[in-house]
């Protein structure tokens, strides 16, 4: 990442599916009502910032919660709500057949899956879906082209993945990393901080 880029990292509103604590990866189910406010409160936040970042490029995960996501944020900044662009690499962590399983079901639903992702969750990848390491790949290729301040408004595992590898942590912990629906997290090289 250069020197003088800042990210700054919103994760959609809440869904039904966090709410249920259900595994939803790249299901496109889209935010509640709590969501909604999550997603105004960090477009007040960004509003402190102005003017600054009405001049950062702004992205966003082609998967409607997040882009209703971007769309509330851009609102709130008096912004035009659908001047900003897509990128798949965005997207959430592919969780395949795990998709819409609750998390409570899965010792039933795919006893020996759970049993290798708690032995390396990491490098675990679910049939039909993807690992945290190839998340964090398709998100690094993505960070490699970020040039100027960027708003971007993604998922919990880009989130994840993007701390691990700018600040060096190790692969273990980046599946158990924070990731609120109601902060923002701000990425420098340096460091980072939530709003």
């Amino acid at each position: 990442m250069r020197d003088d880029v800042t990210i700054y990292l919103i994760r959609h509103g809440e869904t039904d599916w966090n709410a249920q604590s259900r595994y939803q990866g790249q299901a496109d189910i889209p935010m509640n009502a709590v969501g909604r406010s999550q997603a105004q409160r960090n477009g007040e936040a960004l509003r402190a910032l102005l003017p600054k970042v009405v001049d950062a490029h702004f992205v966003a995960s082609p998967l409607g919660r997040a882009r209703e996501t971007m769309e509330i944020v851009r609102a709130s900044l008096g912004l035009d709500p659908s001047g900003y662009e897509l990128d798949d690499r965005l997207k959430e962590l592919h969780y395949g057949h795990w998709q819409g399983v609750f998390a409570s079901d899965l010792a039933d639903f795919d006893a020996q899956g759970a049993e290798q992702r708690s032995r390396d969750t990491f490098r675990w990848r679910p049939r039909g879906g993807e690992s945290y390491a190839d998340l964090m790949e398709r998100a690094v290729d993505w960070l490699g082209g970020v040039t100027r301040d960027t708003v971007v408004a993604a998922h919990g595992g880009i989130s994840r993945v993007l701390r691990g590898h700018l600040y060096g942590i190790e692969p273990s912990l980046v599946p158990e990393l924070e990731v609120p629906q109601d902060r923002i997290l701000v990425l420098r090289r340096t460091g980072m901080e939530w709003l």
